[in-house]
């Protein structure tokens, strides 16, 4: 097999191992996910590491649940990441697999290490284990039930099995060595008591294996060539080892790669949890959060998502990215695909005085100026339009060229307007623009040329339809959320801003039957996707995917 383009340091040791035949030519891979909560950007990157590899040599791709923890996992996040898995690309066929249909395999396997006493029955508890663990410096000390003969730990596991015990009564160990400079490897702990309904097992089960335990099984009896995980199990790897070579079976090759940080961003399961149980957000799927759900239904495109994990690779050293290339991989993305459309956010009538009453002409407007072939639209112009609030200043600031009295803009793809004069209500708040119109000046007559210094944007008034537009921005304002002043948390620099819902937004008439998840760019505007969850045949809702720049930068300019 020939070596690939694309280049990094696993695919340097999948070369290597690949000249050397070290596995029978075979690549095989897999995503190990635990199902106790959505996916998020990091499981992206290994998501898309994972698949991209077995699909570069031609190789296999898994999808298997770490389910060996009852109290935490639920059937609802084994069924979003399978959707997730599947909506980024990554093809494990029909190789969907779980740790618990291998349970009765590792306990077998626990017997084994028992028998040759390898393994011994534990009544200390967890915070007796901790004080005999032993620190950095320290080794541990061994426990008062280590040298328990082979025939007592084998009664006591299968009394374990049998549920005779209470929850945290006894565990069952590896034993190794107290004195290893590797804590790991001071008599771990290979399983648990959890009188708990498993989501899949039920009540067949009261031992659960612990990770360490069950990862390098589930991988050997799976014949994965390539164990790729995150840099904190790098020191887990000689526990990974040490029970393969004790049981004498097949054994995968552990590679440690850094996991993704992301600015502005938390993503440790734990806080995402906490976000979603306080009601910070509205849920795993909230289009401000950073799971894989939370980016589709804000309308983030899995091929932009791939291409950010591309352009950052995979690396030795964990880093923080700053998170404007992830809005960067987006907007390049949607900018080729995107259709355009009009949209008035907070629309301001305008009235032009010298276009006939009751009249309607279409104008002709481009769909997308990056696909030759997305070709045209007709946008309806009548005497009275909707026009951006932003777009008007009864008393313009230096250097303000759009509409004012007196000023000439072009409206896009239709006429120049002049302002002639305003209406205001008994507050004195601007409700009505009136101009008037040159009709020699329209997109595509012989007077178009005559230059303004403004282009706006518009929507007839009588053919818009009315939406709710959601704009969404970061959930944090510091680049590190977890920096907070002294008593407080990741919470205290939460984004007050990062969702604001406009309501009335006046929009192009096709936007109204615009279907769920379509995307579009509103011209000026940003780019926006219909919500799949809560928008309603004819009653879409828009949310904003990502501005068309990075209007960040500024804000921070500001802050500093």
């Amino acid at each position: 097999m020939e070596e690939k383009e694309k280049s990094d340091f696993i695919r340097d040791i999948i070369n290597d191992d690949l000249k050397t035949n070290k596995y029978q030519g075979r690549v095989h891979t897999r995503f190990p996910p635990e199902p106790n909560g959505y996916l998020h950007i990091g499981h992206a990157k290994s998501i898309c590491l994972n698949s991209g590899i077995a699909r570069d040599y031609n190789g296999k791709f898994n999808l298997r649940f770490d389910d060996t923890n009852p109290s935490k996992e639920e059937q609802e996040y084994v069924d979003s990441i399978v959707e997730d898995v599947r909506w980024l690309g990554g093809d494990f066929e029909d190789r969907l697999y779980f740790a618990s249909d291998y349970f009765g395999t590792m306990y077998e396997l626990a017997v084994q290490l028992i028998t040759k006493g390898k393994a011994f029955v534990c009544d200390l508890n967890a915070e007796e284990m901790r004080l005999t663990r032993g620190t950095l410096t320290e080794p541990g000390k061994e426990s008062p039930y280590r040298n328990r003969s082979v025939a007592e730990n084998l009664d006591l596991f299968s009394r374990m099995k049998n549920g005779e015990f209470p929850n945290g009564a006894k565990t069952l160990r590896a034993k190794i060595d107290m004195a290893s400079p590797n804590i790991n490897l001071r008599d771990p702990v290979m399983y648990r008591i959890v009188h708990e309904h498993h989501h899949r097992q039920k009540d067949a089960w009261c031992i659960y294996p612990t990770y360490d335990w069950a990862h390098g099984i589930e991988d050997s009896l799976e014949r994965i060539t390539h164990s790729i995980c995150t840099l904190e199990f790098e020191n887990h790897r000689p526990l990974y080892d040490w029970y393969l070579e004790e049981l004498g079976v097949y054994r995968p090759q552990q590679i440690e790669f850094a996991r993704l940080n992301l600015s502005y961003t938390v993503l440790s399961k734990r806080k995402l949890l906490r976000l979603v149980n306080e009601g910070h957000v509205s849920g795993w799927d909230d289009p401000r959060m950073p799971t894989i759900a939370g980016f589709r239904r804000r309308g983030y495109t899995a091929a932009s998502i791939k291409n950010f994990c591309d352009i950052i690779g995979v690396a030795k050293r964990d880093s923080t990215i700053d998170v404007t290339l992830l809005e960067y991989s987006i907007r390049e993305d949607l900018n080729k695909h995107s259709q355009r459309a009009m949209a008035v956010l907070n629309p301001l009538r305008v009235v032009i005085t010298n276009y006939p009453e009751g009249a309607t002409e279409e104008c002709t407007a481009v769909n997308n100026p990056e696909d030759e072939n997305a070709g045209t639209r007709q946008v309806p112009f009548a005497r009275e339009l909707f026009i951006d609030q932003d777009d008007f200043r009864e008393v313009p600031p230096p250097k303000y060229f759009r509409l004012s009295p007196g000023m000439e803009v072009r409206l896009k793809y239709a006429y120049i307007i002049k302002c002639e004069s305003v209406v205001k209500d008994a507050q004195g708040n601007v409700t009505e623009v009136r101009c008037t119109y040159d009709p020699e000046s329209k997109s595509g007559m012989a007077g178009a040329g005559r230059k303004v210094k403004a282009t706006i944007h518009w929507v007839s008034a009588a053919h818009a339809k009315d939406v709710e537009v959601r704009l969404y921005d970061r959930l944090f304002v510091k680049e590190n959320p977890d920096e907070a002043e002294e008593g407080k948390d990741f919470l205290s620099n939460l984004n007050p801003d990062s969702l604001q819902v406009v309501k009335h937004c006046k929009v192009e008439a096709m936007l109204g039957n615009a279907a769920a998840g379509e995307g579009y760019q509103f011209e000026r505007t940003g780019y926006f996707s219909v919500d799949p969850k809560d928008s309603r045949p004819g009653v879409p809702v828009f949310n904003r995917v990502v501005t068309l720049k990075d209007t960040w930068a500024k804000i921070e300019q500001r802050h500093r």
